[in-house]
């Protein structure tokens, strides 16, 4: 499928103001903070709750007609040094109304402030209050996109090495999860990448740990033991320098007998389904997330 007019005119916009110039780490967050306004009003059928979780920020998106037992729990990107609420409203609202399920989104710490294990720590915590709430973990997704993606990966050993009952399904986009960045497409994609700078992320792994932890299987999950991970659905672009990460994951999550799902998706760019009703591959994007969780449901 040929991508369509609107992702080709978002992928030469980013290519210009995204990649280039090389911005600081407050440049980037004031960026997302901009941009994040492009999300526009919050539509009819779905209600925001805003919330505090152990001290962490988080809002529902609640769209009309879901069911309130089943919870999607998001994990933003943005290199654990970036990222907010604000800036991934535009794609999880359109998520949660194609999935029907209430999303819970959190804002968890970032490094360099509150550097690893602190966002692990804050993952855990929000999944922990479900399961307080009286949610099932059959009956809860984890997702997360970039290092968000990373982060649901470590969550998950986490979880099973504590011996807690860990969620039906789980689903990341475009991974960030080896930050020693040994895969080839940091060499062969850094041309068509769109996003992202390999230097950039060796600089960002910097700040969320030292180089000594960087093989860490809940820093780089490439690294990680994936017996007993519960169904897995891997989306990640075709011109991304993490593309590697992507399919590392799927093997390593395959060989220990994982059910694992992972669709390259031609033509794309580092998470896409950032720029939610803005693009149709979106859409299609959330509606293979969809088609994933009622083929793989195990609810309790």
């Amino acid at each position: 499928m040929s991508l369509s007019l609107q992702a080709r005119f978002w992928r030469f916009i980013l290519r210009k103001t995204i990649k280039e110039p090389r911005l600081t780490i407050p440049q980037h967050r004031a960026q997302a903070a901009k941009t994040a306004r492009l999300a526009g009003r919050v539509p009819q059928d779905v209600t925001i709750e805003e919330l505090k979780i152990d001290g962490l920020r988080a809002i529902w998106i609640r769209p009309t007609g879901a069911d309130n037992d089943l919870v999607f729990l998001h994990l933003h990107g943005g290199g654990y040094v970036t990222g907010s609420i604000d800036s991934y409203r535009m794609m999880c609202i359109p998520l949660a109304r194609t999935l029907k399920m209430n999303l819970l989104l959190p804002e968890y710490r970032l490094a360099p402030e509150h550097p690893f294990p602190a966002a692990l720590e804050d993952a855990l915590a929000v999944y922990r209050w479900l399961l307080a709430q009286g949610h099932q973990p059959g009956n809860i997704v984890i997702c997360g996109d970039s290092a968000g993606g990373g982060l649901t990966l470590a969550t998950i050993q986490a979880l099973r090495a504590a011996g807690e009952p860990l969620p039906g399904a789980v689903i990341c986009l475009s991974p960030w999860a080896d930050l020693t960045h040994q895969g080839q497409s940091h060499l062969t994609k850094a041309k068509s990448e769109v996003m992202l700078k390999t230097d950039v992320l060796k600089e960002w792994a910097l700040c969320y740990t030292d180089a000594a932890n960087l093989t860490n299987p809940l820093v780089s999950p490439v690294y990680a033991d994936f017996h007993d991970f519960p169904p897995l659905l891997i989306q990640v672009g075709s011109e991304e320098i993490l593309l590697d990460d992507a399919r590392m994951v799927a093997e390593k999550a395959s060989a220990a007998g994982v059910e694992v799902t992972l669709k390259v998706w031609d033509d794309l760019w580092h998470v896409w389904p950032a720029l939610g009703e803005l693009l149709p591959e979106s859409r299609q994007s959330f509606e293979e997330i969809r088609q994933f969780i009622a083929s793989n449901w195990k609810a309790d």
